[in-house]
């Protein structure tokens, strides 16, 4: 999967020419030192390009087109230096279709109270400037992200840094390619969704295929590549030596390095990014894909099971822009609950497809009967998920519009062995507990297939919800019932 290197921030710095050129040319000066100091700052992963300083209707609506039609170019940050009358941005605020964000700084963090004088004031006056964009701004009616505060500063770096994530899984959901294998599970509501309007808003394709599309990949793998491919997994996980050892553990290991040598040469040939699989449609191959999935998915593909698209896209789109941050991001079910008193929790897991970037600790490689879709005996990572704050997010398709949900929760340590539970897990409590949580998602429509990321968190997901244009409702710690009944009611009239 692409990298953060390969894409680019751009900074544009807003002045005019009453100040003369002196003043301009420390406008510009004091542009390329903010740049820079952002660019060399480990906290923004997006390399930061500063342009010329926008003094003009036409420079501005220039640079506006120029980021429009550069793919590198993720979205742009505005900074009015000085005061740049805001008429002249409406020309090219009116032609931009990348994010940006707003950021409301100056060049000095302090008032030089005892030099301080009229030429200084005209130069930094950013505090004049940068309401007069974000007057023009909101009188426009666009989506950004505002963000306040000394450039200096760790906070703002780092809220900077989360933006650029967000302009990234927007950038991943309007390029994506989505193949799905066979169809959604038979009479589920919530895997079902308009794939054109899923297009329209957010930018993915979803193409469907019949198994004998991939099948035809899996036979084509030959017994050597299986056979390096199983070496490769005694190396990297805990593998029971009977597995390698007795003839039909082997070959089960074999049926499933072929379907992730398969399926990983199908999506690479089709520039496929994110994929489904339903345990109710798996002619010609001899195990439902477990091992393959959980692998692709540590690799960065997005996955949904039982068809549900929407949530493998939204999995590839959170897994782009956490890449590089502490913790991993997975494919996720909410499958049972603990309802002890005070101390209430979820148990997440699925049949096979849990990713192990989220593993506490190496993966054991297990093979066991799975007692759904009447298959062979399939390989699969075993693993409990490590401990600590994460978040489950879900994309559902409301009728008219898309809803995404997201719910802060407190991963935790099992507080028991699991030793006849031969799946992927993570047990979690949600904020501010599971009865308001519960509740709450169930109100808002929220699936029983999410994204559980250890790497993100609600503000990021926000603000690509703001970039999209696309409903959120977030359940927090500060979550009541009254409050969510009233938002939803709220969001009914604004987004219908």
């Amino acid at each position: 999967m692409n990298s953060f290197s390969h894409y680019e921030i751009w900074f544009v710095t807003g002045s005019q020419h009453l100040y003369g050129d002196e003043a301009l040319q420390q406008v510009a000066s004091h542009a390329e030192e903010i740049a820079r100091g952002f660019d060399e700052d480990a906290s923004i992963p997006v390399p930061v390009i500063c342009q010329d300083t926008a003094t003009t209707a036409e420079e501005i609506e220039k640079v506006c087109r120029r980021a429009n039609s550069t793919p590198e170019c993720l979205g742009l940050v505005f900074w009015m230096h000085t005061f740049s009358p805001a008429k002249m941005w409406i020309r090219g605020l009116s032609s931009l279709n990348k994010p940006f964000a707003h950021l409301h700084t100056q060049y000095n963090r302090d008032i030089p109270w005892e030099s301080i004088d009229m030429d200084f004031m005209n130069l930094n006056q950013s505090a004049h400037g940068d309401r007069e964009f974000g007057h023009i701004v909101s009188k426009m009616g666009m989506e950004r992200t505002v963000i306040v505060g000394h450039w200096e500063d760790p906070s703002v770096r780092e809220k900077l840094g989360r933006w650029s994530r967000a302009a990234r899984a927007l950038e991943t959901s309007q390029t994506m390619k989505l193949a799905r294998f066979g169809d959604n599970m038979r009479d589920v509501a919530v895997t079902e969704g308009d794939k054109v309007a899923a297009q329209m808003k957010l930018g993915c394709s979803v193409d469907g295929f019949g198994l004998g599309d991939l099948t035809e990949y899996v036979r084509a793998v030959s017994a050597g590549e299986a056979d390096d491919l199983i070496s490769l997994y005694a190396e990297i996980y805990q593998v029971d030596q009977a597995l390698l050892s007795q003839e039909e553990g082997r070959k089960r290991l074999e049926d499933a390095a072929s379907i992730e040598i398969g399926m990983r040469s199908f999506l690479e040939a089709g520039g496929y990014t994110a994929f489904t699989t339903t345990f109710e449609n798996l002619h010609g191959l001899k195990q439902l894909p477990g091992l393959a999935v959980q692998r692709l998915m540590a690799d960065g593909y997005g996955f949904g099971a039982e068809g549900d698209w929407k949530t493998a896209a939204l999995t590839r789109m959170m897994k782009a822009a956490g890449e590089g941050l502490p913790g991993g991001t997975s494919f996720m079910e909410d499958y049972t609950y603990h309802l002890e008193p005070g101390n209430m929790m979820v148990m997440g897991a699925h049949m096979l497809e849990v990713c192990p970037t989220i593993a506490e600790s190496a993966p054991s490689l297990e093979i066991h009967e799975l007692g759904i879709g009447g298959k062979e005996s399939p390989a699969r990572l075993v693993f409990s998920a490590s401990a600590g704050k994460a978040l489950n997010a879900s994309l559902v398709d409301m009728g008219d519009r898309f809803r995404l949900i997201l719910n802060e929760v407190e991963a935790v340590t099992p507080p028991h062995e699991l030793p006849r539970l031969p799946v992927a897990r993570a047990l979690w409590k949600p904020y501010p507990n599971l009865a308001v949580a519960a509740h709450a998602w169930i109100l808002a429509g929220g699936a029983h297939h999410t994204v559980f990321s250890q790497a993100l968190t609600s503000s990021d997901m926000e603000m690509f919800a703001d970039m999209t244009g696309i409903e959120c409702i977030t359940i927090d710690e500060d979550t009541d019932i009254k409050r969510i009944k009233q938002e939803l009611r709220w969001n009914q009239a604004v987004f219908s």
